[in-house]
């Protein structure tokens, strides 16, 4: 890695830390932290064996920076599915198709929040995969659903 490679890796990783802290002080307003303590520690399979209403606030407390752009655009995800699936380990994990609501409808940077909440969401333990509704595509004009699904990271299925 030459100088000018070091230094830009050096400045991405200033920027996204301060990018974090920002986006976790925008959160704690908008958010009561001992309600966002009390959704993180549920456990996604029992909300979802039980099909409690608390799923959605649930997995909304998971979410990194991609929660404060969701929340200050008045934006939001749904569960469209989920299945419990059996792993080798014996060990129960979902799988989850979300769909967004709100303004994240017509947002251009709607390709980037998806591929934030799948990243997030999988670092849960019980969550195997995250895929997205194919209802979604409908919002992008050609160039986005291109971009979104040749570069998007993420996948897209029929609910």
């Amino acid at each position: 890695m030459d100088d000018a490679d070091e230094l830009a890796e050096a400045y991405r990783l200033q920027v996204e830390a301060i990018m974090q802290k920002e986006a976790e002080k925008r959160v704690l307003e908008a958010n009561d932290p001992a309600e966002l303590d009390r959704l993180r520690s549920l456990s996604l399979l029992e909300l979802v064996q039980s099909d409690h209403p608390d799923i959605v606030p649930a997995l909304m407390s998971r979410l990194g920076p991609v929660r404060a752009a969701l929340d200050g655009h008045g934006g939001g995800i749904i569960l469209a599915k989920s299945v419990v699936k059996k792993m080798h380990s014996g060990t129960e994990a979902l799988s989850l198709i979300i769909d967004l609501d709100g303004a994240c409808v017509s947002c251009g940077a709607a390709p980037g929040t998806l591929k934030g909440i799948q990243d997030d969401l999988l670092m849960d333990d019980e969550v195997l995969s995250v895929r997205f509704s194919a209802q979604m595509l409908e919002w992008f004009d050609d160039l986005q659903r291109e971009f979104v699904l040749k570069h998007g990271g993420v996948t897209f299925v029929e609910v």
